[in-house]
């Protein structure tokens, strides 16, 4: 008699890949890492977590994942999430998104993506000054920087800067001898950030902004001149994941080695600070 052999069909799904293509990722230090997502019927799948060195490159850029979420997945989303991390689901900090439309593979991915900051920043812009307002000594006005404008001859705001989504603040910084220092968190330029650390006894304006007047980081002086120096607005994650500015600078400016104290100055945009690139899919 004949043997016959019997064969079962595999039913066990098969795995694909992921594969990330972005530029413009920064090393988030020993307490963070990225996390890419794949959303499939509205629900969250991680593709796996990596981490980028100090020159921009990924420690993993191709995910196995399983073939049905790659073929049933709508969007791609990158997030920062704490590590550890004892959480399964998504951070709040969604730093890029992009979709997979019309049966593509490929997607480009974007800050300016809804499931991500939702804004591509273009009409970002600002002003600033340099004074010292918490000071009573006319000798240190140029220790001080204030993102308002005193154009109308009184102080006004002087950002204009989208609405942020969870998951960000914004945050002001005076580079100093070429150390970054901030002026304060805030999430509206219309009112004074969270921080005076630095500042003087008097009253300051209801605007963000800080006097470098006292309680000097370690290297540096203070009251110092700020002449020279670069002024800058990021974009922090919340929580934050570094003292440092994050990558997302979408407005800076050198400050003149000229420049004239409580006189509006430009921020230029810097939209160049921000990630960008491709998540390639395949079975």
């Amino acid at each position: 008699l004949g043997l016959m052999t019997a064969c079962k069909k595999d039913n066990t799904p098969k795995d694909g890949n992921l594969k990330l293509n972005i530029t413009g990722l920064e090393n988030l230090g020993p307490n963070a890492r990225y996390e890419g997502w794949l959303i499939v019927n509205g629900q969250p799948v991680s593709t796996g977590v990596f981490a980028v060195d100090n020159n921009g490159h990924l420690s993993k850029s191709v995910f196995k994942v399983p073939e049905p979420v790659l073929i049933n997945t709508s969007t791609f989303v990158l997030t920062v999430e704490p590590y550890p991390d004892n959480n399964p689901a998504p951070s709040d900090v969604h730093l890029l998104g992009g979709d997979f439309t019309n049966g593509n593979k490929t997607t480009n991915v974007a800050v300016s993506h809804p499931a991500a900051l939702a804004n591509d920043f273009t009409s970002a812009a600002g002003k600033y000054i340099l004074a010292t307002p918490t000071s009573d000594d006319q000798t240190d006005e140029d220790s001080g920087i204030w993102f308002l404008s005193l154009a109308g001859g009184s102080p006004a705001a002087g950002l204009s800067l989208p609405t942020l989504p969870a998951g960000w603040k914004y945050e002001g910084w005076a580079v100093i001898n070429g150390v970054p220092v901030s002026t304060g968190t805030f999430l509206n330029g219309n009112m004074a950030d969270a921080s005076s650390m630095f500042s003087g006894v008097m009253p300051s304006p209801p605007f963000p902004g800080e006097d470098f007047l006292v309680n000097a980081p370690m290297g540096l002086m203070f009251p110092t001149s700020l002449k020279g120096g670069t002024a800058v607005i990021s974009i922090e994650p919340v929580p934050d994941n570094s003292p440092a500015p994050f990558l997302l600078k979408p407005l800076a400016a050198g400050i003149p080695a000229n420049a004239a104290v409580h006189m509006d100055m430009m921020l230029q945009q810097n939209l160049g600070s921000f990630p960008s690139g491709t998540v390639h899919k395949t079975k």
